[in-house]
């Protein structure tokens, strides 16, 4: 049996993503656990205390984070240090250090003095192993929030904005994911029954919906309530669908529900294809390999289809444990920070 020896943790303000690597370095387990760290501190501090206690509590520690970013704290400097508290009381009977960007690691007693660098930089965890793996690209990271678009070569991660202001404005974070983004986010107005017609600005649906309809959502990657609290079927994905355009379900509607999720996903694709347009307009040369990870990196593939670039699947990157590859191009910033870590360790 493997020691686990070295924990990677990103901690997202909507769920806490985990890689565990063993003795000999190499990945042994994922785990993702839904964490609404909007509602309350606590609910943090029981998702990393439940994810933790699987693993031996002498094990090291990682972190990045993105939580510092949820609307219970009044800033984001509060946010990273009412996290870092948070992970000081359960994870700091190990050493634990939390990820700082181009800084490196920092001892989580200092996050306060490194908030800026900390915030919200589990994309560059991400983007600085690919750059010591591969000669150039685009990593796409569509998760169910966000969407970081990361330009990397020649060693270095070659983002032109590291904090979230900067990178909203070069198209490098994109406020759209495969599960939580409310379809009215998507469009103003769709086609419908032949008509163009107005989106409801009321929470009946997000993107889930849409890629539940297309059956293209991974089983594990909708782990939060649906907008309705409901069942989570094709159906029940349709019914909320109907609802954005004042219509039911009914048996006349079943094929327009998915015509118009259609419609939406494509209208997701575009943004994240104009990110992509925006990132690859900075480059010298133009972009011939995009990277996908995430849960929505099937998307990646369609945009770097779309570009007539190489694609490549992080899933096929990370580990050579084919049961693994997946959950950790889906968690790929937990995976990377131990990677980094544990390279720094061996220095």
């Amino acid at each position: 049996m493997t020691t686990i020896t070295r924990l990677g943790w990103d901690i997202g303000g909507a769920h806490v993503k985990l890689a565990a690597f063993g003795e000999d370095g190499r990945l042994a387990a994922v785990r993702i656990a839904p964490c609404p760290v909007w509602k309350g501190a606590h609910h943090l501090a029981e998702a990393v205390r439940r994810l933790r206690a699987e693993f031996p509590a002498s094990a090291t520690s990682a972190v990045t984070m993105t939580a510092e970013g949820a609307d219970l704290w009044p800033d984001r400097h509060a946010g990273v240090v009412g996290t870092a508290a948070v992970l000081i009381e359960e994870l700091g009977s190990a050493p634990l250090a939390l990820f700082a960007g181009p800084e490196g690691f920092v001892p989580a007693e200092q996050a306060a003095a490194h908030s800026a660098t900390i915030g919200s930089a589990n994309w560059y965890a991400t983007a600085a192993v690919l750059a010591h793996l591969l000669p150039a690209g685009v990593l796409v990271d569509i998760g169910s929030t966000t969407a970081d678009l990361i330009a990397f070569g020649e060693g270095r991660v070659a983002a032109r904005g590291f904090s979230d202001a900067e990178r909203l404005g070069h198209g490098e974070l994109l406020y759209t994911g495969i599960v939580r983004t409310p379809v009215m986010a998507l469009a103003e107005r769709v086609p419908f029954a032949g008509r163009l017609v107005p989106l409801m600005a009321e929470l009946y649906a997000t993107s889930a919906d849409i890629y539940h309809v297309l059956d293209l959502l991974p089983d594990e990657a909708d782990l939060h309530p649906a907008a309705d609290g409901g069942e989570k079927t094709a159906e029940a994905s349709a019914r909320r669908l109907l609802r954005m355009v004042g219509e039911d379900l009914t048996a006349a509607n079943r094929g327009r529900a998915r015509r118009l999720a259609y419609h939406l996903g494509q209208q997701q694709l575009h943004r994240l294809a104009t990110a992509l347009d925006t990132v690859a307009s900075a480059q010298e040369e133009d972009v011939g390999l995009v990277v996908g990870a995430g849960i929505g990196r099937f998307l990646s593939r369609q945009l770097a289809e779309r570009r007539g670039a190489a694609y490549l699947d992080l899933a096929d990157v990370l580990t050579d444990d084919a049961s693994l590859a997946g959950p950790a191009a889906d968690c790929a910033p937990a995976v990377a920070v131990g990677l980094l870590s544990a390279a720094l360790a061996a220095e």
